[in-house]
């Protein structure tokens, strides 16, 4: 019994080092979700990988990385930002994920983005943005 109390700090920091690793791995870059709250495409693109696959509205493609800033630069001109929230994310490998909620003035979007390792890298390699209320 003694011997594991005597165990007992080394196993919390152990602990701790492992839960404190897994949740810096499902850390979305804080760039990013300025770049969504500020509604700035040309910061966005800075994250985004060569060929990004938009699912926006009534657009549905994989585009250039040049392409997608152009739409999501209009997009952000039509719908004003006012705030982003990270609700979820996660990862998984060399993937990362995250749900939030873009809120402008012309109403509320659900936002999902898909991030994938590029060499030393975490790139977007899908970004989706649907009304929040479905439609």
């Amino acid at each position: 019994m003694i011997q594991f109390i005597n165990l007992l700090p080394a196993l919390v920091v152990v602990f701790s080092t492992l839960i404190n690793s897994e949740q810096d791995q499902a850390k979305i870059p804080d760039g990013i979700s300025i770049a969504f709250k500020a509604g700035n495409a040309a910061e966005l693109s800075k994250y985004m990988n060569t060929t990004v696959g938009i699912l926006l509205l009534e657009k549905e493609d994989f585009y250039k990385k040049n392409v997608a800033e152009a739409i999501l630069n209009d997009f952000f001109s039509n719908y004003r930002t006012k705030d982003f929230i990270i609700r979820h994310q996660g990862a998984k490998s060399d993937a990362q994920y995250a749900i939030g909620i873009l809120k402008t003035e012309r109403g509320d979007f659900r936002v999902y983005f898909l991030l994938k390792k590029v060499g030393p890298e975490l790139l977007i390699h899908t970004i989706r943005i649907e009304a929040e209320n479905g439609k």
